[in-house]
């Protein structure tokens, strides 16, 4: 069977503007929300990406009403929800190819009674737990069984009650299922070690305006008053903060000028003073961000001398999803950074394609990897390699975008998962990104 990659020439140079995408992670959340009220929801800015095309289409299945009114602007009504086919092996079926469909399971749950999923899928980047989310909906009084013939999970409450809940690992889709499961319980639910991102806040904010009680938006402690029904409201999703990342890795890379619209400066957190450790010139004009076109870039040591280590860690630290675009930029800055991933274990992995092309890399072990810049000094090679996950695909394109000859990428379902039309989008800058059946 064949599938598509992308054929894409090195030594790009590009110019021009260009706007995030709504926010991949936050619309998985808001779409989940539609189905704990009757009432119509309108969302604006939803991204027009594989994992939410997914996500509709189950919403659909389950009987949601959805009317598209543009091309990122849907309304949902979810009044006639068919309960059975939420049971049946096409609902599994489908389920099992994303991964945000867990987050239907505190919706579902608390205001249907009942919830089915399969072990679902998504990225290949190690092991990532599901027990906060089963752990915070048992506290809440829900019956929990896995059923490991057919790896289902059966979630059943006939009222769930709140509860204190100290969350084991501060889980952004933890916290916001927990959330959507507490809004409707009976009593107040306090939610301790809660994320406490940007699209956690949103949607906190959207569930309030539908007539929830949630207090402490923001901050690691929630607690929510649980009340008998919620109502309809309007949303717009924020920009993607990984896409806008994304940007500023792919204009130093490639010295390219290039200026992001409409990223919402204060929902970015450290993201652009962590680019600014590296070295890249990045220019606030208002609530865009400019890069201009840089010879090279040089990463800053630490105060006393020492190499600089960026890590991930849960917000307002440095998201995870930024490492691979961060690790990639490296490659050509002068100067050396620790790149140290700590939330999972198997997202380094794509360096050795990164060897491959000329790169000075030192993969310390599954967590960590030093990067030695080579400051312009050769360019990175073009060959064939495979997109492992997302956001290791896009750092791939970057590499390939940035090198001296043409490169084949495979896989490249994982990066439509996530970036919406990002060749057409890069091509408009400039680039040449051709998308072939292999």
């Amino acid at each position: 069977m064949s599938s598509e990659s992308f054929r894409v020439q090195g030594n790009a140079k590009l110019s021009g503007n260009i706007t995030p995408q709504g926010a991949k992670n936050e619309a998985l959340q808001i779409l989940s929300a539609v189905l704990l009220t009757g009432e119509k929801m309108r969302i604006n800015n939803v991204p027009d990406i594989l994992d939410v095309r997914k996500l509709i289409e189950l919403l659909e299945g389950l009987g949601v009403k959805v009317e598209r009114h543009a091309d990122e602007e849907f309304t949902f009504q979810a009044d006639d929800i068919d309960l059975d086919y939420f049971a049946s092996q096409k609902y599994l079926d489908n389920a099992k190819r994303i991964r945000g469909s867990v987050m239907l399971m505190g919706p579902l749950l608390t205001r249907f009674g009942r919830a089915y999923l399969p072990k679902p899928g998504g990225d290949k980047i190690g092991r990532r737990r599901l027990d906060t989310h089963f752990g915070g909906f048992k506290k809440l009084g829900a019956d929990f069984k896995f059923d490991e013939s057919g790896e289902q999970f059966f979630l059943e409450a006939e009222k769930l009650k709140g509860a204190y809940i100290l969350m084991d690992e501060i889980s952004v889709t933890g916290t916001a299922n927990i959330v959507m499961a507490a809004v409707l319980a009976e009593g107040i639910t306090q939610i301790y070690n809660a994320a406490c991102e940007p699209y956690l806040q949103q949607l906190c904010k959207m569930l309030n305006r539908m007539g929830a009680k949630i207090q402490g938006v923001g901050s690691n402690l929630l607690t929510i008053e649980g009340v008998e029904k919620l109502g309809g409201t309007e949303h717009r999703v924020l920009p993607d903060m990984i896409e806008i990342g994304s940007f500023i890795g792919l204009a130093a890379m490639t010295q390219s000028s290039i200026t992001i619209n409409n990223v919402s400066i204060p929902d970015l957190g450290v993201i652009p003073a962590t680019f600014r450790k590296m070295g890249i010139q990045l220019d606030i004009q208002g609530d865009n961000i400019h890069i201009p076109a840089q010879d090279v870039y040089d990463i800053q040591n630490f105060i006393d001398g020492s190499i600089l280590t960026v890590y991930d860690s849960p917000w307002p630290g440095f998201t995870p999803d930024l490492m691979s675009i961060l690790l990639v930029t490296a490659t050509q800055a002068r100067g050396s950074v620790l790149i140290h991933q700590k939330m999972f274990e198997s997202r380094l992995f794509f360096v050795d394609k990164l060897i491959e092309m000329g790169a000075q890399i030192i993969l310390c072990d599954p967590h960590r990897a030093t990067v030695i810049g080579m400051a312009r000094q050769s360019q990175l090679r073009g060959i064939q390699m495979s997109s492992p996950d997302i956001r290791a695909g896009v750092s791939l394109l970057i590499a390939a975008l940035s090198a001296n000859s043409e490169s084949i990428i495979h896989n490249i379902s994982q990066i439509d998962r996530g970036y919406q039309n990002i060749d057409t989008r890069l091509n408009a800058l400039g680039a040449q990104i051709e998308r072939i059946r292999v």
